[in-house]
């Protein structure tokens, strides 16, 4: 996959950060996407074989910063080829103790950054893809889902419904990309061990969700960086318009 150019949205730690290793490994130059710690998405660059990755910044729930940074990623790699939508965020908001307002307003968020902001993302993408010299073909989008879509989120319901239209996008724009000879797949990971999750996997908690896989242990990121991997090479075209399940046979359907 050399002279391929991969942009990874929250690609400053954890899944996002194991993707980008990943893929540069494969010969991708990466733009590495973040919010707002650009220290830590240059760590990340700095880690990368290879040459000439660079850091994009932006909030993806806002149209106008998703348009700019998708732009300093095509101008800055010259051009793109990959596309992983990995940033999003979790809120915790059970329907019995969260407040009308924190309601709604916990929801509008994180279905603008989870749900808008990847559609945008997408859409900036393709645009790019289909106006290109050389053309769309060869194009690989892949969304990072959850496991929640379908095991349920009881204490985060907005997360779940957001990750269950990311895979519906997915499979929706695998049929409408096809003609252009673009693919387009999701993955559904479980519990990951991240910084974020540390704590709860510390504590009380942590043997009990341990315990829902039978190899007795949650993902690691390149777990799921290694199926996102395989997503973006040329031989996985025929996967597009998948969903596949990285959840340690957790929960199965």
């Amino acid at each position: 996959m050399t002279g391929q150019r991969a942009l990874i949205t929250g690609g400053s730690r954890g899944v996002g950060a194991a993707v980008a290793a990943r893929l540069a490994a494969a010969g991708l130059t990466i733009a590495v996407h973040c919010r707002s710690d650009i220290a830590a998405a240059e760590g990340v660059v700095a880690g990368l074989p290879g040459s000439g990755h660079i850091v994009v910044s932006g909030d993806i729930g806002d149209p106008e910063q998703v348009e700019t940074f998708v732009g300093e990623a095509v101008s800055g790699l010259g051009g793109l080829d990959v596309l992983v939508n990995n940033a999003a965020i979790h809120t915790d908001q059970p329907i019995a103790s969260t407040s009308y307002e924190q309601w709604r307003a916990g929801w509008r968020r994180v279905i603008d950054v989870n749900v808008h902001g990847t559609a945008n993302v997408t859409w900036c993408f393709v645009d790019h893809l289909r106006t290109r010299p050389e053309g769309p073909d060869g194009g690989r989008i892949i969304n990072v889902g959850s496991r929640g879509a379908y095991r349920g989120e009881p204490n985060a319901p907005a997360y779940g419904a957001s990750k269950a239209a990311v895979h519906s996008m997915a499979q929706s724009l695998a049929v409408s990309l096809a003609p252009y000879g673009i693919g387009v797949a999701a993955v559904a990971p479980g519990f990951i061990r991240t910084d974020m999750a540390g704590p709860m996997l510390a504590g009380p908690a942590g043997d009990g969700i341990r315990a829902q896989s039978p190899f007795g242990r949650v993902a690691e990121p390149d777990d799921v960086a290694s199926a996102v991997a395989w997503l973006a090479l040329p031989g996985s075209l025929w996967a597009s318009g998948a969903v596949i399940d990285l959840n340690g046979a957790s929960y199965l359907r």
